[in-house]
């Protein structure tokens, strides 16, 4: 198994590979850390609502130093109806269309998430992104980036921001309602506030199809791969009963532990990295 971890070459394109959904069930979490430790993906991002977070978390003690770990905010999980604050996307997206999020709920719920991201980890996140993308929804991007600013003002390298936007050349239908559900004003306001951010994401698809449309999709975002961005994935060891897209987990896996993926990266001069190798640019 060939290991992608290699010291970053300014020639070559280079981008966090980020695996969603951290702790959603074993065989996520499982697959991710092995993804981790073979240098395939550089950032992982962690549902601290799940039960599983408290003893999977275990799974990447030693990875510490060697990957970026998240904050996966969430408000549409089943592990965030469970805490209380949760609801599903259509409704959430209503909710922050049709005037916003509660900023002062919001600011106990992301909070709490970051308590509960911080007893385990014992250490801040990395950075933040957000389950199906809520952290850029209004009301909950105010609070984060106000929350993220006075909760870690005393660092030098606070956490960065995902920034949810489709680069040129890799914008279709999903990714664009994405983009245009808060992209420029979470971008603007973390500014603002000087935190700093990533501000393409690319991988956005609907889980459908087999390996080889799959290896199709990796090959064309690759090849239009921006400078600095995030090639998102929820790669899984195997589908989990009950879990939508469990089948595209465990096909993600396939391909991202394949040597298909090792050649098409140097194909494509794209080089994995953790953040601190792009953030700010």
């Amino acid at each position: 198994m060939t290991d992608t971890r290699v010291p970053p070459d300014p020639a070559m394109r280079q981008v966090i590979v980020c695996a969603d959904d951290f702790a959603v069930h074993q065989s996520a979490s499982l697959g991710m850390a092995k993804l981790a430790r073979m240098g395939r993906i550089s950032a992982i991002s962690a549902m601290v609502l799940s039960p599983r977070w408290a003893q999977d978390v275990a799974l990447l003690q030693d990875l510490r130093g060697q990957i970026d770990v998240g904050l996966h905010l969430d408000w549409t999980s089943s592990f965030a109806r469970a805490a209380g604050h949760g609801m599903p996307l259509g409704a959430a997206m209503r909710r922050a269309v049709l005037g916003g999020f509660d900023q002062a709920q919001a600011t106990r719920v992301i909070e709490r998430q970051l308590d509960l991201f911080e007893a385990h980890w014992q250490a801040p996140p990395d950075y933040v992104d957000g389950h199906q993308h809520v952290q850029q929804f209004a009301g909950i991007r105010e609070a984060l980036v106000r929350v993220l600013s006075q909760r870690y003002a005393r660092q030098t390298a606070k956490p960065y921001l995902r920034i949810s936007r489709a680069p040129a050349g890799l914008r279709d239908i999903k990714s664009r309602v994405i983009t245009w559900m808060g992209a420029d004003a979470i971008e603007k306001i973390a500014d603002c506030a000087g935190l700093s951010s990533v501000r393409a994401l690319f991988g956005v698809y609907n889980f459908e199809g087999d390996s080889a449309h799959y290896a199709t999709l990796m090959a064309h975002w690759l090849a239009h791969a921006p400078v600095a961005g995030i090639l998102m994935c929820h790669p899984a060891q195997a589908a989990e009963p009950g879990d939508k897209i469990g089948v595209a987990r465990a096909q993600e896996f396939a391909y991202l532990t394949s040597p298909e993926f090792v050649a098409a990266l140097r194909q494509t001069q794209v080089q994995i990295v953790r953040g601190q190798a792009i953030v700010g640019q």
